[in-house]
């Protein structure tokens, strides 16, 4: 788990692609890799990924198709920056917000507006993931923990949703320099999506306790294990 609280700028090395069906990155990144071990956790833009081998103050990934299909984690290039964050340790301060560092889609950067010392940024979101944001909420950009501001309306064809972002964040961050149409990964909160889940059991789920809790089921239950 992660919290959405940028801990370094890292920079993409290399990009070793296999076609659409997986590749792997190296990354240096001088303040992160102390005390990573092999197998140990880091969120790459975002993206939860597993260190496959470290070399000193580098390390390197092992991305599958479905991570390059859902993020921009495949669109990387020797030299881009990256943000990256060490999993959140038991016990550990919770910053920003629960990240599980499962991106949900891509966005993509359509307004930014300078307001003395913090910025407005709208970005477009894919449709399905829409009712997911609420303004007030939290929701992971590039890995970055966000407020988010305003929202677009229910029924808008073209959903978008703002954050402001202060000098602190515009400057450790990849989003200070984010051009306009610039794509975002985006990770919704993980709540609102196992809310939706539930609710779509409820009927069914209803008359299941119903049943269950019908007198003399559990004795039905006992005699047809037991036979």
């Amino acid at each position: 788990m992660f919290t959405g609280i940028i801990a370094e700028q890292g920079k993409v090395l290399s990009v070793e692609r296999n076609g659409d069906i997986s590749a792997t990155v190296r990354l240096h990144a001088p303040g992160t890799t102390d005390g990573l071990a092999l197998g140990g956790s880091i969120a790459v833009n975002g993206v939860c990924l597993t260190a496959t081998q470290i070399d000193g103050k580098d390390f390197s990934v092992d991305v599958m198709g479905e991570t390059l299909v859902r993020s921009t984690i495949g669109e990387l290039a020797a030299g881009d920056p990256v943000n990256l964050e060490r999993c959140v340790p038991a016990g550990g301060r919770l910053d920003g917000h629960v990240v599980q560092g499962h991106v949900d889609g891509v966005g993509q950067l359509l307004e930014r507006e300078g307001l003395g010392n913090w910025d407005r940024l709208r970005f477009g979101v894919p449709a399905g993931l829409a009712r997911y944001i609420a303004e007030k909420g939290s929701i992971a950009v590039d890995g970055v923990s966000l407020t988010v501001t305003a929202v677009s309306p229910a029924n808008d064809p073209a959903p978008w949703f703002e954050v402001g972002l202060i000098p602190t964040t515009l400057a450790e961050t990849g989003l200070g320099s984010k051009p306009l149409g610039g794509r975002i990964n985006l990770e919704v909160d993980v709540l609102a999506k196992y809310t939706e889940r539930l609710l779509s059991f409820a009927g069914g789920s209803s008359a299941a306790h119903r049943a269950s809790a019908a007198p003399g089921a559990e004795t039905a239950l006992t005699d047809g294990a037991a036979k």
